[in-house]
């Protein structure tokens, strides 16, 4: 791709599917790469392509980047840009070919490779989906072999930045420091614009967020990185924003991928410089003999309605309409849950207002769709006072389940397809050490006195989603603040400040050299985002819930 003796800028122009489309065109325009990545796939994405391939086996792949590339293919062979992405879905030999069309009709020379054997539905009967995380030693081959677009599917988000930089400085399959540090740039850059300012605690510090840049990852040979950015974009790249992006998805300190263990209790970041933040030290070991399967199945077919209870006696309308509604319909699948509560004061028709949300789930479509419908309409008329709802009536959708599995490393055929159209099968790793479970941690310490104030006046949060379970990540901004997180915010006093938490089991893993403290929710988020009845399914706002909460020790 480059020298070996030079610096990799490695940048990304995606962190979802649906993230912003003139990214790839602004990352490759903006200022000097080596590569670009994308990343297009979470849980409910691979839900939401599977259905796609149901309906059209040449599809399953993420169709809006293949629409970017027409616009910015060329400029990204002129300019010696190396693609690779995990676009490819359930389906990348399906991106690759379309890939090669489309430069044919646009008349240009690029080389296509793509990575597959993700795809382990032979081995898990009756899903959808089944897909394992693969590592980044595909990418490397198809690099070598001069592809200038990679295409994979289900591999980790991090392998997207560490197969080029593996590429790049030769790297050897047992390098576990480079390895593990090139993962943790990787970790920082996947999610877009969120390492440079976007979902950040403290938002209204960040410049220019209107319309925030991407991340760039300068990786060196040792592993070592710098965080950065194209000059003149929106957004910032700080210690902060750095810290709140390793925060996202993150359970214990050792985080676990197929090529390597990363250290995140190891992980030092130093401001450099406006919108340059080193990242060192990080330190890796084998990886586990067994991956992780992403597993979606559908789970039957959901529907949902919000009344809206106006003035007084606010609970005893919503229980009126929960028998009304119970009676009709049963009450198996259906959850319910009242939302904001109506100010005592009411300046306005909708401060004196409550949310009462109810969600049915069931295998068949009748009930969950003009049953449920017909039956919460049929009250408008008599419930109680003031009856209405937030939107008119709907169908029954489907809904997926997700859940995970482990497998061998051994059992996979983690293969790439090279330009030439030869296969290369890729070998496990060299070696794998069992990983052990991490030890929730929690205070050792007299809690530490303080005066009453809101978390988020002192501390950042960042939250998210892993399957059923849900991170909460809490950083100070300074060492005396951090004493009072380390010594006081413990699983309980957390349970305490969010009631909804009380009966669920709560893991705590301090990461001091990031001044911070990752607590792991097991079962708040129920079978995945796409099943999930909670108000936020995919817990993005829990840490802002905690910031909003005053505590007092």
């Amino acid at each position: 791709m480059t020298q070996r003796n030079s610096t990799l800028r490695i940048g990304n122009a995606s962190g979802f599917y649906g993230d912003r489309f003139d990214a790839v065109r602004e990352m490759l325009e903006g200022g000097p790469l080596d590569v670009l990545t994308g990343d297009y796939l979470a849980e409910l994405t691979m839900l939401i392509l599977g259905r796609d391939l149901m309906k059209d086996p040449t599809k399953g792949y993420a169709k809006t980047f293949l629409r970017q590339l027409e616009g910015t293919l060329a400029t990204a062979v002129e300019r010696g840009v190396k693609i690779v992405t995990n676009a490819g879905g359930l389906n990348p030999a399906g991106l690759a070919a379309a890939i090669r069309e489309l430069a044919d009709r646009l008349n240009i020379t690029v080389t296509v490779a793509h990575v597959e054997g993700d795809d382990v539905r032979s081995k898990f009967d009756g899903f959808l989906t089944a897909n394992a995380y693969l590592g980044c030693w595909g990418i490397v081959e198809a690099l070598n072999a001069g592809a200038d677009v990679v295409v994979t599917g289900r591999v980790t988000d991090a392998s997207l930045i560490v197969g080029p930089a593996a590429a790049h400085y030769g790297w050897a399959r047992d390098d576990w420091d480079r390895l593990a540090g090139a993962t943790v740039a990787g970790h920082v850059i996947e999610c877009g614009a969120q390492a440079t300012g976007g979902n950040f605690a403290f938002f209204t510090e960040i410049p220019d967020l209107l319309h925030a840049g991407f991340p760039i990852a300068e990786i060196e040979a040792d592993g070592s990185a710098v965080i950065t950015k194209h000059a003149g974009t929106g957004g910032a790249v700080t210690t902060e924003t750095v810290t709140a992006q390793l925060l996202y998805e993150i359970g214990g300190p050792d985080y676990l991928g197929p090529d390597v263990v990363s250290r995140f209790d190891t992980i030092e970041l130093t401001q450099l410089g406006p919108d340059r933040v080193g990242i060192s030290g990080v330190k890796g070991t084998p990886p586990p003999p067994d991956v992780k399967v992403s597993l979606n199945r559908l789970g039957g077919f959901r529907n949902s309605m919000t009344f809206v209870l106006c003035g007084l006696d606010v609970q005893a309308k919503a229980d009126l309409v929960k028998r009304q509604l119970t009676e009709r319909i049963g009450a198996d699948g259906v959850t319910w849950s009242l939302g904001t509560v109506a100010q005592d004061e009411p300046r306005t028709e909708e401060a004196a207002s409550a949310f009462l949300h109810v969600t049915i789930k069931d295998a068949d479509g009748k009930r969950s769709g003009r049953v449920f419908s017909q039956a919460a309409v049929e009250l408008a008329l008599a419930s109680y006072p003031g009856f209405h709802v937030t939107a008119p009536p709907s169908d029954a959708t489907p809904f997926g389940v997700f859940s995970a599995a482990f497998l061998s490393q051994q059992a996979i055929a983690h293969t790439v397809v090279l330009p030439d159209d030869r296969r290369v099968e890729v070998t496990p790793p060299p070696q794998t050490m069992p990983a052990a479970a991490p030890k929730s941690v929690e205070p050792d310490g007299e809690p530490v006195a303080t005066e009453r104030f809101r978390i988020g006046e002192r501390f950042g949060a960042r939250s998210g989603d892993k399957g059923g379970d849900a991170n909460l990540g809490v950083w100070a901004r300074t060492d005396e603040d951090y004493a009072w997180l380390s010594q006081t915010l413990s699983t309980k006093l957390l349970k305490e400040l969010l009631p909804e938490l009380k009966d669920l089991t709560v893991q705590r893993y301090p990461l001091p050299n990031l001044r911070a403290v990752n607590f792991m929710v097991r079962g708040l988020l129920g079978e995945g985002v796409a099943a999930s009845t909670r108000f936020d399914p995919q817990a993005k706002a829990l840490g802002e819930w905690l910031r909003s909460v005053e505590v007092s020790v």
